[in-house]
């Protein structure tokens, strides 16, 4: 298995290791609910190191990212980063990612771990006519998360940028511990927050620092599980669970990332034709009604038949209930819409309600 620069830190601290595609990640430290309430009110630190870094330069880097992405990457500055995904043909997805602009003539490309290598391949094989260099940096790059309502206060004092003043996506070239690093504010968590990347061959200076400094704010370190429960509860999408090559960004109610008026990118033709034809079926959030808790991959049944399947699923820690994430014939995708969840050997209520399930600030 791969391990991160921070592996050992996170074994001396008593994480529990388990396997995540190919890397040694920590699934939990105090426990998946104590980490959960922990960003909720306060703070919380990440190792997201298993993330995949791809960087595009050259004199049509920002063609090349047009192409392959539908968002606008010409809004992007140095000092700014976007929300996107890479396309197929189709308007599915390959994947969904962070955008940066490093300058105007090389932009990072923050992928999934378990799409990494895919990822690379499939910006290769689309490469030709573009003049760009592609690499895979994955394996260089450290990413730390720090995410919370404490997290601007804990990093403030460590970094030499003023990030107080920095909106959300913005990025900034800083050090700390007299270490470079790469920070921004976005966030997977629904609060706010901010990714340290850096290239150092010693990251737990800085993973150290954070935790030292945030002490007197009461942050702990979490591990995968409270990121899937926090990102779910905020109604952020996981690849593999709610998009992938069979999901199209206008059925997973990402149609705001797509600027048709850009010009020519991959899968522009297929979602133009489907935003002018509807599409048949649309990404919802709901919650049991009755008792249990949707597992991803339980049948869903509109009427006595089965349309789908839970996509993501779990009990909130926060609200205290079950919700998740499933796809239904458009007719069905209105809140208070009610339908059934296979679980085990009986069908459970559930219902629409909105999205995000949880927005900053709010008392649960």
């Amino acid at each position: 298995m791969k391990e991160t620069r921070l592996n050992s830190s996170h074994k001396k601290l008593g994480a529990k290791m388990i396997e995540f595609f190919g890397w040694e990640m920590p699934v939990e430290f105090s426990g998946v609910i104590d980490e959960h309430l922990a960003v909720r009110q306060k703070a919380g630190l990440f190792d997201v190191s298993h993330m995949g870094e791809i960087v595009i330069s050259g004199r049509m880097a920002l063609d090349f990212v047009q192409y392959l992405t539908p968002n606008d990457a010409a809004r992007l500055t140095p000092e700014k980063a976007q929300y996107s995904c890479l396309t197929t043909p189709q308007g599915t997805f390959v994947d969904d990612l962070l955008v940066y602009c490093l300058d105007p003539e090389k932009y990072l490309l923050v992928v999934n771990c378990a799409n990494s290598d895919k990822d690379y391949e499939w910006i290769l094989s689309h490469k030709e006519g573009f003049d760009v260099e592609v690499e895979n940096k994955s394996d260089d790059y450290t990413q730390i998360a720090l995410q919370g309502p404490r997290a601007l206060e804990i990093l403030k004092p460590l970094i030499d940028v003023n990030i107080e003043e920095m909106n959300t996506f913005g990025t900034s070239w800083g050090e700390i511990e007299r270490e470079e690093v790469l920070v921004s504010r976005t966030g997977y968590t629904g609060e706010d927050g901010f990714e340290v990347y850096t290239l150092s061959s010693r990251p737990e200076k800085i993973w150290d620092a954070i935790l030292e400094k945030g002490k007197a704010f009461s942050v702990v370190p979490v591990g995968l599980g409270a990121r899937d429960t926090l990102r779910l509860e905020a109604r952020l999408m996981l690849y593999g669970n709610d998009i992938d090559e069979t999901t199209t960004v206008l059925e997973a109610g990402l149609g705001w990332l797509v600027k048709y008026k850009k010009g020519e990118f991959l899968g522009r033709d297929a979602l133009l034709k489907q935003k002018e034809e509807g599409i048949k079926r649309k990404i919802v959030g709901f919650e049991l009604i009755e008792s249990g808790i949707a597992r991803p991959h339980y049948p869903v049944f509109v009427e006595g038949k089965k349309v789908s399947e839970v996509n993501s699923g779990t009990f909130s820690p926060y609200f205290k209930k079950s919700i998740g994430l499933t796809y239904l014939p458009v007719e069905h995708k209105e809140e208070g819409t009610e339908f059934e969840i296979g679980i085990r050997d009986k069908k459970v209520k559930a219902r629409v309600v909105p999205t995000p399930f949880y927005k900053r600030g709010e008392k649960g």
